[in-house]
């Protein structure tokens, strides 16, 4: 059996640490993250730290990257308010990847990487036409993280865009459906396969599987 103690960890090696830590917890959400700038110039990134806050209200958080010069993504959430979260396809994952790519600013990687953008009324932001599930969110809550120098960005979800299937009656959204992609590390890319779904936990009741409705 391995086992690193905390001293172990800081001293490996960058990359080793890098890939071990960003692992660690197995499967992650992923997620294209469109924003535009004052100039309607847009930008996309593939992101992995996007998780539940709260469903009243409806908040989203993610954590940024500590600040550099460029850093398109941050500063246009905070210039215009307003950001989207898109889903992966297993059709186009090997583009959404290559989104991380540090592109000059004055570039858009939905032009670059092959995206299409797709704009509803009264939203500026951009959503990945190619998507599946396509949410809205404005900005509530900026948190810089002195820990580290990461940044907390909490957002309130104003837009839902998903195909009637992709939603049952109940609410929940079926992510096989909808074909997302999910991922563990910086670059190892899974379709998730699914086990059931179970009751609500209560101390008195045994759990039941859910059984889907065909």
């Amino acid at each position: 059996m391995k086992q690193f103690q905390h001293d172990d960890i800081l001293s490996s090696e960058k990359q080793f640490r890098i890939n071990m830590i960003n692992g660690l917890l197995g499967y992650k959400t992923l997620n294209l993250l469109g924003t535009t700038n004052s100039n309607r110039l847009t930008n996309l990134c593939v992101i992995s730290s996007a998780f539940h806050l709260g469903a009243n209200p409806p908040l989203i958080g993610l954590i940024m990257r500590p600040q550099r010069d460029h850093n398109d993504t941050l500063k246009n959430i905070i210039a215009t308010g307003e950001y989207t979260l898109n889903n992966v396809l297993p059709e186009f994952y090997k583009e959404a990847h290559q989104t991380s790519a540090a592109y000059p600013s004055e570039v858009s990687e939905f032009e670059l990487c092959g995206f299409s953008e797709h704009y509803i009324s009264g939203f500026k932001a951009p959503f990945v036409s190619q998507s599946t599930i396509r949410i809205g969110l404005e900005l509530r809550e900026i948190v810089d993280m002195k820990i580290n120098g990461t940044t907390l960005v909490v957002g309130e979800v104003v837009q839902i865009l998903a195909e009637d299937e992709i939603i049952g009656d109940d609410g929940f959204i079926n992510h096989i459906t909808a074909g997302t992609v999910t991922v563990s590390g910086l670059d190892a890319y899974f379709l998730p396969e699914p086990l059931a779904r179970l009751s609500y936990a209560k101390p008195d009741l045994p759990v039941q599987e859910i059984k889907e409705e065909k």
